[in-house]
């Protein structure tokens, strides 16, 4: 073989060309994984870079997820570029993968949650101010004395021309003379600073105990979970916030706390400001895209220190995670059962798992999943068995509306009714708790018996007075009331029927002559301005009979509230949902709970037709620890959750041939395994939604199954039509 001259006149070989990088990129789209791309020359990304790749004709922005060490043999699509913004974490893309595989969901839509805000990964906008530079005019004049009087801060062109009472000509001719000058400031500016070091409330020596332990967890910088579990009124807040203020002390360290009301949050965040001098940031559907672009900034750049929110901030790109506070970790509302199902609770103790970092569960009526926990000794159970001071827990009675029925046509009992007489003469305030929106939850015609249903969906419309029409609350559908049943024509036959909370506060004006009253539910605050200002109105005394739905259960303290009345405690009793008595002994013991405080002792008027219900009996007896483990061992016996695991699979199609058909074919393709017990396909409870027919499978298995797996595989089995649509939901919450 030749040997080539590196000498004078030697051979020049060509350059060998580089193998192109290929990159691994995750889009928030339904997919189950990444898609390949080619990295051009030029352009650097990295896993976890936000990069913008075509995908069939559009061009969209994903993560990559990773780097390809082999080129690939077919023809790749090149990515467009690489967007200057914070690379989501490991940790992140990690929960991302976990969280997609635990509740059987494409990985796309789980990144999708944690994308929420596009606007976030663009350029930070900017606003242009104007500030005095100290340099004087060529020339002054009045008008331009008066305005550089007002630029000491800087202000926009527009603003200081008002403050000062000057023309814009004014304005800029001082810009343009140097005795102005123009800066850029960030629309989206850093959140202040909270200070852990500030002093916290006196606690009492039981809260102080406990307030230590939890300290000491959040130091040790590791996966701890711990049941705070405390009676209402115990002080929970001020416990978990001397954990918050632990985690504080590292100055990168980043908290999340999740509430399930976003009435919740603007009752919590005035409590921040003063145990920490500064509101923490807020995440949730109420917040404006502005507002939900600076968080997701601030907090994928590691500023965002504190962040207060619904579930879904949960997805929110933390960098340095050391601790989570989930909020009355019972509520259900913390299950999202439309989109990508998920529990909040179960997510953010996988997410803790993977950062690692601890995890506060709060609650005064825990859920049984979580007491088992801590039974079983997975959780540290930690225990406010009293409300500080000379407050106590309110006396619980039973109004037996079998011996002691309300007047036709009315739903407040005798029993109720004359304690609300002695409330109002003591000059204080009562609640009247109905979980029933609007006015009146069913519409039937009285001439032909038709109950009117929100089109393509078995969902009765319920009517709002308020407003004069009636909606559906599962669809969002609304509609004047008609004059005519729109079945059989006749004219002022419709009517409602049942009471929802317009309809008992029409009774209660009716009633209770020159008393002040207000209705709260999601129907009656349109924004948290309004919220705010009702609960405002409360605390202060205006109003002396408010009427609720379960919103009112939660978090609010109204000093001269001493009377809590339950119109209707068998409601949530009713059907086959499985958690049944546990919701309704968890929400009544909540809504109870609100009446009375240090100085005004509170008492709570329960109406049931069912006095001898497990969930009412031990209730009004005081015994949670009876209720907690009546209910375990009918679980026990049945393998239900805790001790057991639950799935469901929802089939719909636009017929109900085609439903059928496909329920018949999924049913056939079940993978044969041991722990697993199927029951279905039968039709849902609300068997036609949206249009679409729709049945069910539930599935439950032994806790040593991996019942996600089963689910996944399962659904691998199975070929559908393109109309066909199936859902997986694992633990579900709702069964309609």
């Amino acid at each position: 073989m030749a040997r080539l001259n590196a000498g004078a006149g030697a051979a020049i070989l060509p350059a060998m060309p580089t193998q192109p990088r290929i990159v691994s990129v995750l889009l928030p789209q339904p997919l189950p994984e990444p898609f390949d791309y080619e990295l051009p020359e030029g352009l650097s990304a990295s896993p976890g870079s936000f990069v913008s790749v075509p995908l069939g004709p559009r061009e969209m922005v994903g993560v990559v997820w990773a780097e390809r060490g082999i080129p690939s043999n077919r023809k790749l699509k090149q990515v467009q570029s690489v967007l200057e913004a914070p690379q989501l974490p490991s940790n992140m893309r990690g929960f991302i993968e976990r969280a997609a595989k635990y509740i059987c969901a494409p990985m796309g839509n789980v990144l999708a949650m944690a994308m929420r805000s596009r606007e976030a990964l663009e350029e930070a906008p900017t606003e242009t101010l104007v500030v005095s530079t100290g340099a004087s005019p060529d020339r002054m004049t009045p008008a331009r004395e008066k305005a550089l009087a007002h630029a000491t801060s800087p202000l926009s062109a527009a603003e200081l021309a008002r403050l000062a009472g000057v023309s814009s000509g004014v304005v800029k001719g001082l810009v343009e003379q140097g005795a102005l000058q123009q800066v850029e400031r960030s629309l989206d500016p850093p959140f202040p600073l909270p200070d852990p070091n500030r002093p916290s409330r006196d606690l009492t020596g039981e809260q102080s105990e406990t307030s230590t332990y939890l300290r000491g967890m959040v130091k040790e910088e590791s996966f701890r979970v711990a049941l705070l579990d405390g009676v209402t009124g115990s002080g929970k807040t001020e416990v978990y916030f001397e954990a918050i203020a632990q985690a504080l002390q590292d100055p990168e360290a980043q908290v999340l706390v999740l509430l399930p009301e976003i009435a919740l949050t603007q009752a919590v965040t005035s409590r921040f400001e003063e145990r920490f001098g500064a509101i923490p940031a807020e995440w949730h559907s109420a917040a404006g895209s502005a507002a939900r672009r600076r968080v997701w900034r601030e907090v994928a750049a590691g500023r965002a220190r504190i962040v207060v929110g619904a579930r879904s901030a949960l997805f929110l790109p933390f960098r340095k995670l050391r601790l989570i506070v989930v909020d009355e970790e019972h509520d259900q509302s913390y299950k999202q059962d439309e989109g990508v199902n998920y529990h909040a609770r179960d997510l953010a103790v996988l997410r803790a798992s993977i950062e690692p970092c601890s995890v506060v569960l709060a609650s005064a009526t825990p859920s049984l999943e979580t007491l088992q926990n801590a039974q079983a000794g997975r959780y540290v159970h930690l225990r406010l068995h009293a409300r500080p001071g000379m407050s106590r827990l309110p006396d619980i009675a039973i109004a037996d509306m079998r011996a002691s029925p309300p007047e036709a046509n009315r739903w407040i009992g005798p029993q109720l009714a004359s304690a609300i007489e002695q409330t109002l003469a003591a000059k204080e305030q009562a609640l009247l708790f109905l979980n029933r929106r609007g006015y009146a939850p069913l519409v039937i015609c009285r001439a032909c018996g038709e109950r009117l249903k929100a089109p393509d969906t078995d969902s009765w419309l319920v009517e709002h007075r308020y407003s004069g029409r009636l909606v559906c609350h599962l669809t969002g559908f609304t509609m004047d009331k008609p004059r005519h049943c729109p079945n059989c024509g006749a004219q002022g036959s419709l009517t409602g029927v049942g009471p929802g909370v317009e309809r008992l506060a029409e009774e209660v004006h009716t009633r209770f002559h020159g008393a002040k009253v207000e209705v709260l539910s999601s129907d009656t605050v349109a924004s948290p301005e309004d919220l705010r200002s009702l609960i405002t109105r409360m605390e202060t005394g205006a109003i002396d009979i408010l009427v609720g739905t379960q919103i009112v259960a939660k978090g609010h303290n109204f000093p001269t509230l001493t009377l809590v009345g339950v119109v209707d405690a068998d409601a949530g009793l009713r059907g086959g949902d499985l958690r049944a008595g546990e919701r309704t002994f968890q929400l009544l013991l909540q809504v109870a709970g609100r009446a009375g405080r240090a100085d005004k002792p509170g008492r709570a008027i329960i109406q049931t037709y069912a006095p001898e219900s497990p969930a009412i009996a031990l209730l009004a007896a005081g015994d949670r620890d009876a209720f907690v483990a009546h209910e375990l061992d009918q679980r026990r016996l049945v393998g239900l959750p805790p001790f057991g695991r639950l799935g469901a699979v929802i089939i719909s199609a636009p017929s109900a041939e085609q439903v059928d058909e496909a329920a018949l074919a999924f049913s056939n393709g079940q993978p044969n395994t041991s722990g697993i017990d199927v029951w279905g396909p039968a039709p849902a409870p609300i068997t036609i939604l949206r249009g679409r027919h729709r049945r069910r499978f539930l599935i439950r298995s032994d806790r040593n199954v991996d019942l996600s797996a089963f689910l996944a595989a399962w659904k691998e089995r199975v070929k559908l039509s393109s109309a066909v649509r199936l859902a997986l939901d694992i633990e579900p919450y709702s069964f309609m």
